[in-house]
């Protein structure tokens, strides 16, 4: 089971206290009315299945009811970092590790 620490509470919980809500960091097209089918297709389904460390997105669904992120290692499961929307981890692996 993980532990988690929620960036807002300030404490590592149960991972069932939690919810798993998709990788992180995914960024929407500039420009919606110009996008076309194909573009958001691949906006809402298409995702990267790395082996590794992986940012993705949580919600505290047992205690306070907000999103953050989360950096963790696919292989091992361990969790790297958790951080508030908005923010990078200031320990993140080079970019091309990701």
């Amino acid at each position: 089971m993980l532990r988690i620490r929620c960036p807002y509470c300030q404490e590592a919980r149960s991972e069932e206290e939690f919810s798993h809500a998709g990788e992180a960091h995914i960024p929407r097209p500039a420009n919606p009315d110009a996008s076309s089918d194909a573009q958001w297709g691949e906006y809402l389904h298409l995702r990267r299945n790395p082996r590794g460390p992986h940012r993705e997105m949580w919600v505290h669904t047992a205690g306070c009811r907000r999103y953050f992120n989360v950096l963790r290692d696919t292989v091992n499961y361990e969790i790297l970092a958790t951080y508030a929307m908005g923010e990078r981890p200031a320990d993140e692996p080079e970019e091309g590790a990701l």
